[in-house]
């Protein structure tokens, strides 16, 4: 396992980090911990979870994740771990989470960490993540932004100083994005060199084979800025493992959870899914396998958020750091790329 630095002077990461967000839902505590031994052992060091989780979100269930993790990190040596974790934004209809929340303010982010940390079972987070922008703008595959539905929201400096006031208290350590666009990024870098604020370490978006684009704005960022880039659904909700082709679909969340996932219900994706099977069954590689390898290599990605429900499934996806994709198989992927360019964007 390789690893890496969380943004310009943090920890030493694994180029592979474990996501968390089933547990509490389609794996129980035990099995979470089960996943979470094998990952450790595996030389996994970096942990990823958010306040919400598990997904879909419900009143019933959120926050459980945080304590699965909580409970298997109180019996292991917490220096040897990177735990990120992030608040919830607004406008979401989460409203058994601090009634939406309305806003990622002071009072919000602040009752966000202390939380977060009752639950993880620890006196500090190692990356605290901003889940998504408060101010308006596109999310989760809904489409390009919209003017009209410009709203009042927390200024970025106002969101910086309420996460400062928690560095200095040595309750988070480094700060990072998630789900955000080139102007965000660059403004929270702006804000913060201009009125020495914590920097920016991570950016945590989605980047697969169906969704490259953070290649076309924030990829020059990462590189410029320094900042680390951590890619969530590599395998697209696990549309890129060919299970969802089959007739009945493979078992997993599209399946549970009807109306999870809208950005990849996009006419584009089936065509792109099998596109991208067939190459890699010519290759011999399981789909799993070519699509991970494929973000593993990567030279902006510092770490690649992979979930797992089974160990099955954790096994695959951990073994696919051994595939290497060379010139040529990412000559192919870019011209299958070419044919069906993001379609779940």
């Amino acid at each position: 396992m390789q690893y890496r630095p969380l943004g310009e002077a943090g920890p030493q990461v694994s180029a592979i980090c474990l996501g968390t967000m089933t547990f509490g839902q389609q794996a129980g505590e035990a099995e979470g911990h089960r996943l979470l031994d094998h990952a450790f052992e595996r030389g996994i060091n970096f942990i990823d979870t958010a306040e919400m989780y598990p997904v879909p979100s419900r009143a019933e269930t959120s926050g459980a994740t945080e304590s699965i993790v909580g409970n298997w990190l109180a019996r292991k040596p917490r220096e040897k771990l990177v735990i990120a974790t992030k608040v919830t934004g607004p406008a979401r209809s989460l409203g058994w989470i601090r009634g939406g929340p309305p806003a990622l303010d002071r009072a919000n982010i602040r009752a966000a960490v202390e939380g977060s940390l009752r639950r993880l079972r620890t006196d500090y987070i190692d990356l605290y993540q901003l889940h998504w922008p408060e101010r308006n703008q596109p999310l989760f595959g809904q489409g390009s932004f919209d003017p009209a539905r410009e709203r009042a929201c927390t200024p970025i400096r106002a969101q910086l100083e309420a996460l400062a006031e928690l560095v200095e208290e040595g309750k988070i350590r480094q700060i990072g994005l998630s789900n955000e666009q080139p102007w965000g990024v660059m403004e929270f870098l702006r804000v913060a060199r201009e009125s020495g604020l914590p920097r920016v370490a991570t950016v945590q978006n989605s980047y697969n084979l169906l969704n490259r684009v953070y290649e076309y704005g924030l990829s020059e960022i990462s590189y410029r800025e320094k900042v680390g880039m951590l890619a969530y659904s590599p395998l697209a909700f696990g549309h890129l493992s060919g299970k969802y082709l089959a007739e009945p679909a493979g078992e997993g969340r599209i399946t549970l959870f009807e109306s999870f996932g809208v950005r990849y219900t996009k006419p584009g994706v089936q065509p792109a899914v099998r596109t991208y099977v067939e190459l890699a069954r010519r290759h011999g590689l399981s789909p799993a396998a070519l699509a991970l390898a494929f973000v593993y290599s990567r030279w902006f990605v510092t770490s690649t958020i992979i979930g797992a429900t089974t160990m099955a499934q954790l096994v695959e996806n951990l073994d696919a750091w051994d595939v290497v994709a060379d010139e040529d198989l990412c000559r192919e992927i870019d011209a299958v790329h070419l044919l069906h360019t993001n379609p779940a964007p």
